[in-house]
């Protein structure tokens, strides 16, 4: 995969940090996305788990035309890093008047990593409006630990966001998202394309830190969100400023002093 200069700012992937996906509306052309969707109906071959992504996708296949775009290429590589591995990739499909929808789930959460993440990259090659059943995410739950359909029963939360977008969007989601397919209520076919992406190298620093202290980095990170609770809706600004420390190497950043305070362990001292 080659190098991109279009790295992320601070300021995004505090944004990415506190409400678990970064959207990039519009950014493949139309020629691509007619590419990607003749290959989405025909099907993909499957690429083993551990693939270096610079090897997985031959060129002139739509899947290697949309990592190399400069913007999604600088995206990835500002969360995941240079030259990561392919978990796996996907097909979904809502077919038309299809009558359900998927259960509100997170993928996969038997990880709990606490200073690090996958990332999965969801692609959308056509026009997605409200009628066709965009996905459906809840911003601020990626750091929320649940496993997979536990949170099936609930149908809907205060804040909840249901994506319509333009052709050629790109969703960066971290992998704990809560999510759902929702019921495609048109005629015709809702497409999406999933790639889930692991780092090979430590998520430190991988963007662009020109911003980094930029009091807009802060104001991001103490995002509030409506179904957070009173009380335990402040573990997850605890669970951001834990997961920025990690991610920039600065053990002393805080947010309304959460961590700080609860991680005061002062040293004995001797009194000889």
């Amino acid at each position: 995969m080659p190098t991109s200069k279009h790295l992320l700012t601070s300021v995004q992937v505090a944004r990415f940090v506190a409400q678990g996906f970064l959207r990039l509306d519009g950014v493949v052309p139309p020629e691509t996305n007619e590419r990607a969707i003749a290959a989405l109906a025909q099907g993909l071959p499957g690429v083993p788990y551990g693939t270096p992504l610079g090897e997985a996708f031959p060129p002139g296949t739509f899947v290697r035309e949309l990592l190399d775009l400069p913007v999604v290429a600088g995206a990835v590589e500002s969360l995941v890093g240079p030259g990561p591995t392919v978990d796996h990739h996907a097909v979904h499909v809502r077919e038309p008047h299809e009558g359900h929808a998927q259960d509100l789930h997170a993928d996969a959460i038997i990880d709990v990593r606490p200073d690090a993440f996958d990332i999965q990259l969801m692609y959308y090659p056509h026009e997605v409006t409200a009628e066709m059943g965009g996905t459906l995410s809840v911003p601020g739950s990626h750091l929320r630990r649940i496993n997979e359909t536990d949170i099936g029963r609930v149908q809907n939360l205060r804040g909840q966001t249901r994506l319509t977008c333009p052709a050629g969007t790109v969703v960066l989601v971290h992998h704990g998202i809560w999510h759902g397919g929702r019921r495609n209520d048109t005629a015709r076919r809702r497409y999406m394309y999933k790639l889930r992406l692991n780092p090979t190298v430590p998520q430190v620093r991988l963007w662009d830190t020109t911003d980094l202290h930029d009091p807009a980095v802060t104001a991001e990170l103490d995002t509030h969100f409506p179904w957070y609770e009173q009380a335990t809706g402040r573990l997850e600004i605890h669970n951001r400023a834990l997961l920025w420390r990690a991610l920039t190497g600065d053990p002393s950043f805080d947010v309304e002093y959460w961590v700080t305070r609860v991680s005061n362990r002062p040293a004995l001292r001797s009194h000889a």
